[in-house]
């Protein structure tokens, strides 16, 4: 969380892998399981647009420019671990744990709770039948497609 964080803060200008060296090298040095971090920032990053925008969508006051770094980036890694992990390896509830408790221990006064509700309100929305991407996709495209029905019913 404190590389993407750092990361995030100079607005995605540096190299996230060598950010994510220097921290354990700094902060982990006995961490096992340093390919976990460099996997999940990896995974993070890649995923960032899709994970944005569902986002948004489960908290549409909260542009995410808006939300706080820290707990901008918490949901991210919370919610890559909703969606993408393994669900035997990290169960759903216990991906929201852990941010939850990122949040309270990192983030301000009402993180906890913000964070707890944005990802509660992506896990229920996961149990419909829509795929968490789909579910972050614009609708245009479907209102296109009707759009250009009722033209051709209309002719």
């Amino acid at each position: 969380m404190q590389s993407l964080f750092e990361w995030d803060f100079a607005r995605k200008t540096g190299d996230l892998k060598e950010i994510l060296a220097r921290n354990l090298k700094e902060f982990g040095p006995g961490l096992e399981e340093k390919t976990f971090a460099a996997e999940l920032c990896a995974g993070v990053t890649k995923k960032m647009p899709v994970i944005d925008k569902i986002i948004e969508k489960a908290a549409p006051q909260w542009p995410i420019d808006q939300i706080s770094i820290v707990d901008r980036n918490i949901l991210r890694i919370g919610l890559y671990e909703l969606i993408y992990e393994d669900k035997k390896a990290v169960p759903p509830k216990v991906a929201i744990n852990e941010a939850i408790e990122l949040a309270k221990n990192f983030g301000g006064d009402s993180s906890g709770k913000f964070v707890n509700g944005v990802l509660g309100t992506i896990y229920k929305e996961m149990s419909k039948s829509e795929s968490p991407e789909e579910a972050a996709a614009p609708k245009a495209k479907k209102r296109a497609g009707t759009s250009a029905a009722k033209e051709k019913s209309n002719d």
